[in-house]
């Protein structure tokens, strides 16, 4: 498809310096319709107040906002945390988790205004570019894709303020952009600054979201967290839906300084990039998650649900959500799920969630079995033979080798 081709485009849009130049300079280099699309994935009222306006005023025919709060949480959020997917050990997924939804939903925007093309403001450097694009085969292989920032000649934040001055077109950004930031219901996320050298530890500047655990209360607090088949369905006996059971959470655990991390990252063009995160209520149900799973799994099942969980880290950070891949290891993770049904309290304090007590119907825990006293149920004795047997090929080797050797000894 060439230029000529493209009468009308969907732009991801959210108001910051990157998009609202490229309105205008997509409708200047395509000569098209620019439609913007914002989507309200829990990032905040003021990241999205007067967006429609400022779309307008900057060249957009439209600008669609689409609350996207409860789909991102139940259909995306939830089906990861069953996975027990963290990235690297630490980072628990928020950006990554969040483009899907907000790349299907552009599809679909675009689908219903008769698009041409689909344009997003990611940088060449990113994951992000990887995960609307690939988000956009899956769906609508059909639709031109755009991607400015890796089609003009403009490099800095100063290029980008001097090309809308001179379209006359009012920004509120400066030329010092200190963070680069990423909010959703799920966490925040914080690069640039000082955190571009890896041997300066994060001034209290960086956090938004949490308080530091220096200053949290001296007091702890516990939240109990109820699951059904793998969902939290009640945050301290209250029934929630799942957004709101995640603001909750936030509210609660943001005030002990809960979920704040500092890491540097693999991305998936090649380059490390550091980054701090702050994810309050998600820590806290990924803890209760894993502790509630560690109950009602047996040895090989758990195991394999970790296996599950790392390959699944990587299907989601890579922007692979719409594959194959990426439904079987859902569909296995859900299989083990439908056992994680309970509660569990966990106790937050200092930047700390510790889980205290767990309780399940299907706890394949039993007090008699493990108990140090006295107990009618378990013979000591067996265990001689099974050991005998567990170890049978350790033995037969040996046995072998000790053979040989006394062989050549002869």
């Amino acid at each position: 498809m060439s230029k000529s081709d493209i009468k009308k485009v969907v732009l991801a849009y959210s108001g910051g310096l990157d998009t609202s130049a490229i309105i205008p300079w997509l409708k200047e280099n395509y000569d098209c319709e620019v439609v913007a699309f914002a989507a309200d994935v829990g990032q905040g009222d003021e990241e999205l107040e007067g967006l429609h306006e400022k779309a307008i005023k900057t060249g957009a025919s439209e600008c669609y906002i689409v609350d996207l709060k409860e789909e991102f949480v139940a259909d995306y959020i939830y089906p990861t945390i069953k996975t027990g997917a963290v990235y690297e050990g630490e980072y628990l997924l928020g950006t990554s988790m969040a483009r899907p939804v907000i790349a299907k939903a552009q599809v679909e925007i675009a689908r219903k205004v008769g698009a041409d093309a689909l344009c997003h403001g990611c940088t060449g450097k990113g994951n992000d570019q990887v995960r609307f694009e690939s988000t956009f085969a899956a769906l609508a292989p059909d639709l031109q894709v755009i991607a400015p920032w890796r089609e003009w000649n403009m490099v800095s934040r100063e290029d980008l303020l001097d090309y809308l001055a001179a379209r006359d077109i009012k920004t509120s950004a400066s030329a010092t952009k200190i963070y680069s930031r990423d909010a959703n219901a799920w966490h925040i996320s914080h690069e640039g600054g000082e955190l571009e050298d890896p041997w300066c530890e994060p001034t209290k500047g960086i956090w938004t979201m949490t308080v530091d655990p220096e200053d949290a209360p001296d007091q702890a607090e516990t939240v109990t967290l109820s699951f059904d088949k793998g969902l939290l369905t009640k945050v301290n006996d209250v029934a929630l839906s799942p957004y709101k059971a995640l603001v909750e959470l936030n509210t609660i655990a943001a005030k002990h300084g809960v979920g704040r991390i500092d890491i540097v990252e693999n991305r998936l063009v090649g380059m490390k990039s550091r980054g701090c995160y702050e994810t309050p209520g998600g820590t806290v149900i990924m803890a209760a998650y894993k502790a509630l799973e560690c109950m009602v799994l047996d040895k090989a099942a758990l195991k394999h649900r970790e296996y599950l969980g790392l390959e699944f880290s990587h299907v989601m950070y890579d922007g692979r959500w719409f594959t194959a891949l990426s439904d079987s290891l859902l569909a296995g993770a859900d299989v083990f799920a439908q056992q994680v049904t309970g509660d569990i309290v966990v106790k937050l304090y200092k930047g700390r969630a510790t889980v205290t007590q767990r309780r399940s119907p299907n706890s394949l825990y039993s007090e008699d079995f493990a108990t140090f006293g006295k107990d009618d149920v378990y013979d000591q004795k067996h265990a001689e033979g099974f050991i005998r047997l567990f170890s049978l090929s350790s033995r037969i080797a040996t046995l072998n080798n000790n053979a040989r050797n006394a062989k050549k000894g002869n």
